[in-house]
């Protein structure tokens, strides 16, 4: 091989590394632009989150985090059947801000014709802060209710629903007025009633203790009420007009 050929295939070798997209790795402090490209190049890759400039990649998903989140699925994909005018999304890209880009366990949000705080961007990802988030965790160790609750406190998230598998416990935060989160305390019946979106109501006991029957027979009780029929009312009156 020549000097000349020798010179050229080592140009092309350097063109190859400069080219060439690192993967992604837990502890990388990425833009959020950065983050994407190489998350895309990445397709085996199922969950990655910008976490305040800092990547994050959960461990492979457990069994009983995914019985819990099927159970979460199920119980708000009814509250949506019934509920003309929101969206229920399953572990999708929410774009939040320049230095966090989250993929949460499970979010409802109002569309943003109807007042919604959060839109489908045209390369069809969440931007914005949906109205209610909630993720599963292990425990209270977990970044989820330290950095990640931090993040979506400030970017206003009205409701932040915690689920932790291991301690079973679970926390319902909602935004307060001064921009703080407030634990929502459940009624003398055990059961939480978010604020944000009337009838959507969780029983607790059932929930921790896998019983989908009566979490979801709770959940009808709250669709019968009179706040939950004029909420439906209110959205289609904001539709037609």
């Amino acid at each position: 091989m020549s000097i000349a050929e020798i010179a050229i295939e080592q140009n092309e070798v350097m063109t190859k590394a400069k080219t060439a997209i690192p993967p992604l790795e837990n502890g990388d402090r990425l833009t959020q632009r950065e983050f994407e490209r190489r998350y895309k190049a990445m397709p085996q890759l199922k969950k990655a989150e910008l976490i305040e400039g800092v990547v994050y990649m959960p461990s492979p998903v457990r069994a009983s985090h995914g019985s819990t989140h099927g159970d979460i699925m199920g119980w708000l994909a009814v509250y949506r059947a019934a509920t003309p005018g929101i969206s229920l999304h399953d572990n999708t890209t929410v774009r939040l801000d320049a230095d966090n880009e989250v993929q949460p366990d499970a979010l409802l949000r109002l569309e943003a014709a109807l007042g919604g705080n959060s839109r489908i961007s045209e390369d069809d990802y969440v931007e914005g802060s949906p109205e209610l988030i909630v993720e599963i965790a292990g425990s209270s160790a977990s970044y989820d209710l330290h950095d990640k609750l931090k993040v979506y406190r400030r970017n206003g998230v009205q409701e932040y629903l915690v689920w932790q598998v291991f301690e079973k416990h679970l926390d319902w935060f909602q935004l307060s007025e001064e921009g703080e989160y407030v634990p929502l305390p459940p009624d003398e019946g055990g059961v939480i009633h978010s604020q944000r979106f009337p009838g959507l109501r969780l029983a607790v006991a059932p929930l921790l203790a896998g019983d989908l029957a009566a979490l979801l027979a709770e959940l009808q009780r709250g669709l019968a009420t009179e706040a939950h029929q004029a909420f439906v009312a209110s959205l289609g009156s904001r539709t037609a007009g």
